[in-house]
């Protein structure tokens, strides 16, 4: 065996039955994803066996993507399951055949509940196909295991094509990064979307303030104190004029300087850069990494508000 040309024809053969079945979308798509996104309820995804991982999967991408839903399965359905669906509700029933036993069992019961059915089968004469209010039926197509015999190509095309349809509910909803965020808090990419400069700086008794009428002792022991890297300096009138990081006190004591002797207005870095606190924390840190520092200060109406660190967005799972 060729197993280098055996693996390619997998690929092909998968290959062309996602073709021929992107290519035999039409106003059943349309309709389907109508029924979806007008719904007022949850959109059921059910399936068995293979069909059935392929439903879970779709279930939280369209979750994910702004259309409540979660998968049902069929077996447990028959058990009391079939409780979470209602009247409301819009179930996407997916089998190859359209025959599987354990969906075409609780087929009846979901009508006599009220909610809409919509199938997804190969075989237009099924029982699935029958008794779908919408049905989608897919090419003809070639299944990818050497037998013919193990769902292969059968669930890579259920899986594009649910993939389809919540991307596309996405856009109508106009479902958004902020939304995205919304729904994936926990992720790399869902804090960049949500968290912002004032949920991760230093503020209150823990933000480093002195005042530039101060001696360089002060701002040392502040800097000691509140262990955030820098510290800012404000003016009579609390504005914020200035910043003084340990990198400068490094840099002073390597020239042996006797900075116990300076004030912090000779120290301090006039007009650095700065940051709001409701910018986004990623802008925060992509600020940081061009210029090449470790943290920015706060300023909300001229007024020093916080500190935020390199250290906090990167300790947090924010990454560029």
């Amino acid at each position: 065996m060729d197993i280098i040309a055996e693996g390619k024809r997998v690929f092909d053969i998968e290959i062309d039955a996602l073709t021929k079945t992107r290519d035999a979308l039409d106003g059943t798509f349309e309709e389907i994803l109508t029924e979806i996104t007008k719904c007022k309820g949850k959109l059921i995804i059910t399936g068995i066996g293979k069909p059935g991982h392929i439903a879970t999967k779709l279930a939280a991408t369209f979750a994910s993507l702004g259309t409540p839903a979660f998968y049902l399965h069929p077996g447990e359905a028959m058990h009391g399951d079939l409780g979470m669906v209602s009247a409301n509700d819009v179930v996407l029933a997916m089998s190859y055949s359209g025959e599987s036993d354990e969906i075409i069992r609780i087929l009846p019961n979901i009508k006599l509940i009220g909610a809409k059915l919509i199938g997804i089968t190969a075989n237009p004469k099924s029982t699935l196909a029958k008794m779908s209010d919408i049905v989608q039926i897919l090419p003809k197509f070639e299944e990818a295991c050497y037998l013919g015999l193990a769902p292969t190509s059968s669930t890579t095309v259920e899986l594009c094509y649910g993939d389809a349809l919540a991307v596309v509910a996405s856009a109508i909803y106009g479902f958004g990064n902020a939304d995205f965020g919304k729904y994936h808090p926990a992720g790399s990419l869902g804090k960049k979307l949500i968290l912002r400069v004032k949920d991760l700086m230093a503020k209150g008794s823990k933000n480093p303030i002195v005042s530039k009428d101060s001696q360089m002792k002060d701002a040392i022991i502040e800097l000691s104190k509140k262990g955030m890297g820098a510290v800012s300096v404000v003016d009579a009138d609390e504005k914020f004029c200035g910043i003084i990081t340990d990198g400068d006190l490094r840099r002073q004591l390597e020239k042996e300087a006797d900075v116990y002797s300076l004030s912090v207005e000779d120290m301090m870095t006039k007009s650095p850069v700065t940051i709001t606190e409701d910018k986004l924390a990623v802008e925060a840190l992509k600020i940081m990494k061009e210029k090449n520092i470790t943290c920015l200060p706060v300023i909300k109406k001229d007024k020093a508000v916080g500190i935020i660190r390199l250290q906090d967005i990167i300790g947090i799972g924010i990454v560029l």
